[in-house]
């Protein structure tokens, strides 16, 4: 009997005898079209990745747990403190300061004035005990100066804080399109800044290079790297300049990256930003050390139809953020695009990060993804369209310049183009939004809290010094939830939704698949689809379209039955009063005769479906 591993028993796999099996399935088909997939910026991701053989020795965190952050953003400060304490006590150990006119604010956001105000969002806070980040946009140097003034109040000093003081003049740049002062006129100040703070023994980061703004507005990964990059290069020459030695003016800088729900490409991302950064250390003369990476799930995916789907968003958001390396994470909670959350959504959000620390543990292995084929692959992917981004911005004479010149705005304008019509025909698909859309979604509570009026000043100075385009920032499902608004409106109005008759032909197994396919196509607009067993006929079709009283026809069926059925159907739903028929499917034989017989358009896999709603909603929409 031989006395061997059962593995070495069996022939051992290669990538050329999967690659001959894969042929013999695909049956002449294009195996790139079929089973290569591409980022948005269209980098390849196979299907297959061998395992990596010798992976490159990967910069990380510098170990334990990421910390749990919670945004601080009730406008009222008793308010405010009340929350982060059910925060902290409830497992947070990080606040996000989030301030009235900031851009992630949101219409929302601490009205702290004063010290006494800061103190009492605060209140019951233990400040030694947290890490503590400000978000202030453009009054960050103001909210700085409260920060400090509270730390000398309380006798904490400032070397004993964990602390993000979250400047990021050019950030703001990016999403406001304004800056007070000019780059040559507040580099220095920034410099004059951080050596006030060394003075009084400030340890911490004072700078953040920020990459949310790019993410809201469109930009894939490798764009979202080369902005954050640029921004942290820029934010080390400005302090170099002023005098600081680059060693504390790296120390003093932070980085953010946004995590979304593709957990590769979130992994592979927060991976290769810690290697390029390395990059730039070494470039400098600095031995690499962790950076302080934080990480906020993303905003542009969430949505405020089904909005319990952002919980599973963020916490595939979470996981890849913390498995890349994330030294904090702040998910947003789940109802954050509806208004100000509640207790309840701000202790799902907390939670979801608990239980991926404290359950599974995840934090435990410095680096999981290390020498998997497909994470190494991705990361040194992104790493190198990451860097190759960040020349293209130096090449343009750096970020601030690459905006004001409209350069870094249109590369980002590009993607978001591209990635909207993604989402219009349903290749991107946003749960909730755009797929199995639950018309009859019951609504959540948020706070009964009015949004902060007024636009915040330019920021950063007296004027508006630098101006530019503004990078957007919206949320993908915002043109699906403006057809939701519509439908309920109408239901509000009448009673009822917009109905479509699914004009369903022969037995069940014959239109199932294209009437499912229908109904959420439809639902996604706010759009009710009305169910039947199936006809036998097309009077039978036709005769209960008349009696259901729907605004809309959808004739769905087999290809074998639409040869024989669609178009007397067509013709049958037209005579009983149908205005707008259409068919699931796209038969290109039967087209032309099914459009003389009055089928209006087609719903078909692939086709934008955006246009088509639209239209279908006009259509049933009474005048």
């Amino acid at each position: 009997m031989e006395d061997r591993p059962l593995a070495d028993l069996f022939e051992q796999p290669g990538r050329e005898r999967w690659l001959a099996l894969v042929e013999g399935v695909l049956k002449g088909a294009d195996f790139e079209k079929r089973l290569v997939s591409r980022t948005s910026e269209g980098l390849r991701i196979e299907p297959l990745y061998d395992k990596a053989a010798e992976p490159a020795p990967q910069p990380t965190r510098a170990g334990g747990p990421w910390r749990v952050a919670q945004r601080v953003d009730h406008p009222d400060p008793a308010q405010a403190a009340a929350l982060a304490l059910a925060d902290l006590e409830g497992g947070a150990d990080a606040l996000s300061l989030v301030f009235a006119g900031a851009p992630a604010a949101r219409g929302y956001g601490l009205a702290a004035k004063s010290v006494e105000d800061l103190d009492a969002a605060l209140d019951g806070v233990m400040l030694p005990l947290i890490a503590l980040r400000l978000d202030a946009g453009g009054a960050a140097p103001e909210a700085v100066a409260l920060l400090r003034a509270l730390a000398k109040r309380r006798g904490d000093t400032l070397a004993a804080l964990d602390l993000d003081l979250g400047i990021d003049p050019i950030g703001l740049l990016a999403a406001t399109g304004r800056l007070g002062a000019s780059w040559p006129e507040l580099a220095p100040r920034l410099g004059a800044l951080l050596t006030e703070l060394d003075g009084e023994g400030f340890a911490g980061r004072a700078l953040i290079a920020d990459g949310r703004p790019y993410h809201e507005a469109g930009a894939g990964e490798a764009l979202e790297l080369g902005a954050v990059l640029a921004t942290g290069v820029a934010y080390l020459r400005a302090l170099e300049a002023a005098g600081h030695d680059l060693g504390r003016a790296r120390d003093a800088i932070s980085l953010l990256l946004v995590a979304d729900a593709d957990e590769f490409l979130t992994i592979a991302k927060f991976r290769a930003l810690r290697r390029l950064w390395a990059r730039v250390e070494a470039t400098c003369g600095l031995e690499p050390k962790p950076v302080r990476l934080n990480a906020e799930t993303a905003w542009r995916n969430t949505t405020r139809r089904d909005p319990f789907v952002n919980i599973l968003r963020a916490t595939m958001a979470t996981f890849g953020a913390g498995i890349g390396g994330a030294d904090s994470v702040l998910a947003q909670p789940y109802t954050q695009p509806l208004g100000l959350p509640d207790a309840f959504a701000r202790r799902v959000a907390r939670n979801s990060q608990i239980v991926l620390l404290e359950e599974s543990n995840l934090f435990r292995v410095v680096d999981p993804a290390a020498g998997a084929g497909g994470f190494e692959a991705l990361t040194e992917s992104l790493a190198e369209a990451g860097w190759a981004a960040f020349q293209e911005i130096e090449r343009e004479g750096g970020i601030v310049s690459s905006l004001s010149l409209g350069k870094l705005q249109g590369r980002i304008g590009a993607l978001r183009e591209a990635r909207a019509k993604a989402v219009a025909t349903r290749r991107e698909a946003l749960t909730g939004a755009t797929e199995f859309p639950f018309l009859a979604e019951k609504p959540v509570t948020v706070l009964d809290v009015a949004p902060v009026a007024g636009e915040a000043a330019p920021g950063f100075g007296s004027g508006t010094a630098v101006a530019c385009d503004a990078l957007p920032a919206g949320r993908l499902a915002e043109p699906f939830e403006a057809l939701r608004d519509a439908s309920d409106a109408w239901l509000a109005r009448t009673g009822r939704r917009p109905q479509v008759f699914l004009a369903n032909l022969g037995p069940i197994p014959a239109f199932n698949a294209r009437a499912t396919f229908a109904a959420n196509a439809f639902a996604a607009g706010g759009i009710e689809a009305l169910g039947n067993d199936g006809f036998a006929d097309p009077a039978a079709a036709a005769a209960a379209f008349k009696e259901s009283g729907a605004d809309l026809a959808c004739i769905c069926s087999s290809d074998a039955l639409y040869e024989t059925q669609a178009v007397e159907t067509a013709k049958a739903l037209a005579e009983a009063g149908a205005g707008t028929v259409y068919l699931a499917g796209r038969p290109a034989a039967l087209a032309d005769d099914l459009r003389a017989a009055g089928v209006t358009g087609f719903l078909h896999a692939g086709g934008d479906l955006l246009a088509f709603l639209k239209d279908a909603l006009r259509r049933a929409t009474p005048a």
